[in-house]
């Protein structure tokens, strides 16, 4: 009896060790990962001291000359590029997204999301350098030849619109992989006492299903905007990079990933280039922070009013 005892107490200390053990280490990886983005700021903020001790804060974020060689730094013009292309890019994929989101979960039938989901994660996988080149050899072309003289504008089709196309297509299978569960998992007890009221489908769709799923919405275009304003390759691509503020869609661009992309390398050896370098990773950086905060404020003020 006494062994049985025995037996039973080691079994259970050796799984409460086991549990404390695994909780340890859920721990160290939650550390982790909340102390990740301080360590990143920390590493870029270092690395930029040269350059915000050299010239004020206020003159590098909203002054639109940039001359290395000559120690002036600028990045009011790159922000703006950043900003163009890619609010441009989620007003053209946010309704795209939402609509298809709302047809392929309301609407078609079930085999058409079975298809339809490895096609978007196909999508998804893509690397950016491939929707680069499909831009180069489609998008560039077409609004260069046919969409800028059809506005009586003479581009050369590498363009902010440009930019902003590939950017889109880039980013609607994420945004749309994320809309199609939030409208998969809204009850449908809702839309059921909405039509047994009188009231049609689309009704219900628009006063109930996407009223109940607004916070979500707000987060997927959040998040979307935010994967859109860092994205590098594609964009760099096909959309100019020429250091002026665009004056209009047809006018080329030049957002601070492609900044960073196209001079990290070569200009590590002079000091004060690296260091502006990483002050636009700190400000693109800060930016997406901004925009996730702003989207998770919405989503908040969301919720409230819909409790």
């Amino acid at each position: 009896m006494n062994r049985a005892v025995m037996r039973v107490s080691r079994i259970r200390v050796g799984r409460l060790l086991q549990d404390k053990l695994h909780v340890f280490w859920m721990q160290i990886c939650l550390v982790l990962v909340f102390i990740l983005p301080f360590i990143l700021v920390a590493g870029m903020l270092y690395k930029s001291l040269l350059l915000i001790e050299a010239q004020p804060l206020t003159e590098l974020l909203f002054s639109k000359t940039w001359k290395p060689m000559a120690g002036r730094f600028g990045f009011y013009t790159f922000i703006i590029s950043s900003v163009w292309v890619t609010i441009l890019a989620l007003l053209i994929a946010g309704p795209i997204c939402l609509l298809t989101a709302i047809h392929l979960t309301q609407y078609a039938k079930r085999w058409v999301l079975r298809v339809m989901h490895p096609i978007i994660d196909i999508l998804a996988g893509i690397p950016s350098v491939i929707y680069g080149v499909w831009g180069i050899l489609v998008v560039v072309p077409f609004i260069g030849n046919y969409l800028g003289p059809f506005f009586g504008k003479s581009v050369s089709g590498y363009s902010i619109l440009a930019g902003a196309i590939v950017l889109a297509i880039m980013i609607i299978p994420f945004i749309l992989n994320i809309l199609i569960e939030i409208f998969k998992n809204i009850p449908p007890e809702l839309s059921e006492a909405s039509m047994s009221l009188g009231a049609g489908k689309w009704q219900t769709i628009k006063l109930v299903q996407v009223k109940k799923a607004l916070p979500g919405i707000v987060s997927a275009f959040g998040l979307g905007m935010s994967r859109a304003f860092g994205e590098t390759i594609a964009v760099l691509m096909v959309v100019g990079n020429v250091a002026q503020i665009p004056k209009g869609l047809f006018q080329p661009g030049y957002p601070l990933p492609a900044l960073i992309a196209n001079n990290y390398g070569e200009m590590l050896s002079i000091p004060m280039y690296d260091s502006a370098l990483m002050l636009a990773a700190l400000i693109l950086f800060v930016v997406v922070l901004i925009f996730n905060f702003a989207s998770r404020l919405i989503i908040v003020k969301s919720e409230k009013q819909l409790a």
